[in-house]
C-alpha cells in the first residue's frame, strides 16, 4: 500500500488510528498507584472467584484437620501436651491468656505478627512447587494448632477469652491463610495437570495466577496484624470486638464474592474519546 501514491492519505490515517489504539490498549504510561488500585478494584475479586476451587480445598484441609484435632484433644488431653508443650498448657490451666504480653509492646508485637503471617503465606505459596505437598503440610499444621488450642481453652473454660481475642483479626487473617494455601495449590495444579499445554507453559500460567492471588492477601494480613497488635488484646468490651469482626467479615465477603466491577463502561468511555479525534480529523480533511 505504501507504493501506491493514491493510497498515501489512507495509509497516514490508518497509522494515526493505530497509534491511538496502541495508547488505548497499552496503558503502560499510567502511574503504578493507579495500576495497583485497578488490580484490587477490578482484577482481584474476579481472580479470586476463578481460583475458588483451590482456595476452597485449602479451607477444607484446615477445617477438617482442626475439627479432628479438637475431638482428639477432648478425648486425649496428652495430645495437646505433646503438640503445645508444657509451658503453653500450664498457662492455659492457670486460665491466663498467653497474649497478655502483647499489650505492653504493641508496635513491636504488631510488626512481628505481620512478618510472621506474611512469611507463612509466602511459604505456602512457594511450597506449591513441591506438587502441593509442602502447602498441604503447612495447612494441616495450622489446622492442628487451631483445633488443639480451641479444645484446650474450652476445657479450661476460656473459650470466650480466646474467641473474643481471635475474632476481630481472625476474620481477615484466616481467610488470607486459606487464600495463600489456594495459591500454592494453584501452582500444584499447573504442575500436575497441564492439560493440553506443555507442562512448563502450564506452570508459568498457574504461577502468574497464584502470585497475583497471593498479592491480594498482603493488605488483609497488614490490617489483621495491626488489629491483633493493638485492638484484640485491649480491654475493649467483648461485644465491640465481635461487632468489629462481623463488620470486617461482611465487608470481605462482599468484596470477594459480590463485588462485580464493570470495566467495560470505563473502556467504552476511553474508546469514545479516542474515536472522537480521528472523526474530527477526517471531517477537516474533507473540508
Amino acid at each position: 500500500m505504501r507504493e501506491d501514491v493514491n493510497s498515501r492519505p489512507l495509509t497516514n490515517y490508518l497509522n494515526q488510528l493505530l497509534g491511538r489504539c496502541h495508547n488505548l490498549i497499552y496503558m503502560g504510561s499510567k502511574p503504578k498507584s493507579t495500576a495497583l488500585v485497578t488490580f484490587y478494584r477490578d482484577t482481584y475479586p474476579r481472580l479470586f472467584r476463578e481460583t475458588l476451587p483451590q482456595t476452597g480445598l485449602a479451607t477444607a484441609i484446615v477445617l477438617v484437620t482442626m475439627f479432628a484435632a479438637w475431638f482428639l484433644t477432648l478425648r486425649d488431653p496428652a495430645f495437646a501436651y505433646r503438640l503445645l508443650g508444657p509451658q503453653m498448657i500450664e498457662t492455659i490451666e492457670q486460665k491466663k491468656m498467653w497474649t497478655e504480653s502483647i499489650v505492653t509492646i504493641k508496635p513491636l508485637a504488631s510488626s512481628g505478627i505481620m512478618t510472621n503471617n506474611l512469611s507463612v503465606s509466602f511459604s505456602m505459596f512457594a511450597m506449591g512447587i513441591t506438587a502441593g505437598l509442602g502447602t498441604i503440610y503447612m495447612l494441616i499444621v495450622n489446622g492442628l494448632l487451631l483445633g488443639v488450642i480451641g479444645a484446650s481453652t474450652a476445657r479450661a473454660g476460656m473459650a470466650l477469652q480466646l474467641w473474643s481475642f481471635v475474632a476481630a483479626h481472625g476474620v481477615l487473617e484466616l481467610p488470607a491463610i486459606f487464600i495463600a494455601g489456594g495459591s500454592g495449590l494453584e501452582i500444584a495444579r499447573g504442575l500436575l495437570f497441564p492439560g493440553l499445554l506443555p507442562r512448563r507453559t502450564s506452570l508459568e500460567i498457574a504461577g502468574s495466577r497464584a502470585s497475583r492471588l497471593l498479592l491480594g492477601t498482603i493488605p488483609m494480613l497488614v490490617v489483621a496484624g495491626v488489629i491483633e497488635g493493638f485492638f484484640s488484646p485491649s480491654a475493649v468490651p467483648v461485644p465491640a470486638k465481635f461487632t468489629l469482626a462481623a463488620v470486617l467479615f461482611a465487608a470481605l465477603i462482599s468484596y470477594l464474592f459480590l463485588w462485580s466491577p464493570d470495566p467495560a463502561k470505563r473502556t467504552s468511555k476511553r474508546a469514545a474519546l479516542a474515536t472522537a479525534e480521528p472523526a474530527t480529523v477526517t471531517v477537516n480533511s474533507a473540508l
